[in-house]
């Protein structure tokens, strides 16, 4: 059986070729942006109000308006789809306080999940083990 290769890790690689991205959110609620650095550390770059935009100088492949001026590429910030354990999750935090989270009558498993607070990092490490298991 051919041995499979390990995806690469969720980081940013090094490159000299300028491009240009704006994001644009679409949503009802401020975006977050982060990069992930050359080590895959998350480094915020602020929210994006809803209906606003973040316009961002980075670096993979360069392109110019036939002006000379950059092509900056449009990057459109949408609600995400979530699984509907997620969407519980994210409902039941905003209707419930936390301190009367214990008092639900969920399994224990759900009311440790809400209690949780989103985190990037323990998020990436999700992503980055999911990745290694589907090899994608």
């Amino acid at each position: 059986m051919a041995e499979q290769e390990a995806p690469a890790p969720l980081k940013s690689l090094d490159s000299h070729d300028p491009t240009y991205v704006v994001f644009i959110n679409k949503t009802n609620e401020n975006a977050e942006a982060w990069w992930l650095n050359f080590s895959g550390i998350p480094v915020p770059y602020g929210a994006i109000s809803p209906g606003n935009a973040l316009q961002m100088d980075t670096y993979t492949i360069g392109e110019y308006e036939e002006d000379g001026y950059p092509l900056y590429k449009r990057v459109h910030v949408t609600a995400p789809v979530y699984s509907l354990q997620e969407y519980c999750t994210r409902m039941i935090r905003k209707m419930v306080r936390k301190e009367d989270v214990n008092k639900l009558e969920i399994a224990a498993f759900l009311k440790k999940e809400i209690s949780r607070a989103p985190n990037l990092r323990r998020d990436l490490k999700v992503l980055a083990a999911r990745r290694a298991t589907n090899g994608s």
